[in-house]
């Protein structure tokens, strides 16, 4: 028995709209990542770009459970001696770029290098309802009802 291997012209990529609002980071990012590197088919192979396109939408009304909105601090630097910066969750929320909170997540879950910088030109993040792949027609994923705990009420 040999082990499957899947060529360019098998993979069959789909477009997926996931509503964000009131899901938790981190479970979402969890699932988009999966469905990025394309884990979720059974014709897996690792060293493919396997996965479907996910649109995600209303990114600025996601949840962080825990006191992590205000102590979860993200970390840059500018490259100058003493330059290291540094943002909690609610400052970027409520910034210019609050789809960056789902976007690092979701990077900070694959693995590094060139195959996972393509698949995450797969990802696009909106902080607003409207997005511009309808001529796509995605398909709409529950996230919400995969699990109760996806969902945070407050």
């Amino acid at each position: 028995m040999t082990t499957y291997s899947a060529k360019p012209s098998e993979i069959e990529k789909k477009w997926i709209l996931i509503d964000a609002e009131g899901l938790v980071v981190g479970r979402l990012a969890s699932i988009i990542a999966s469905r990025l590197r394309g884990k979720h088919k059974a014709t897996f192979t690792p060293h493919m770009d396997m996965g479907d396109n996910i649109v995600v939408i209303n990114a600025e009304k996601v949840k962080l459970t825990g006191r992590k909105l205000d102590q979860h601090r993200f970390y840059w630097h500018t490259g100058f001696a003493g330059g290291i910066k540094d943002r909690t969750a609610r400052e970027l929320l409520e910034g210019r770029f609050p789809s960056r909170v789902l976007e690092n997540a979701v990077r900070r879950m694959m693995p590094g290098g060139p195959l996972t910088r393509a698949q995450l030109k797969n990802l696009r993040v909106y902080a607003g309802s409207e997005h511009p792949h309808e001529a796509q027609n995605p398909s709409k994923l529950d996230v919400a009802a995969m699990n109760t705990k996806n969902v945070r009420v407050k």
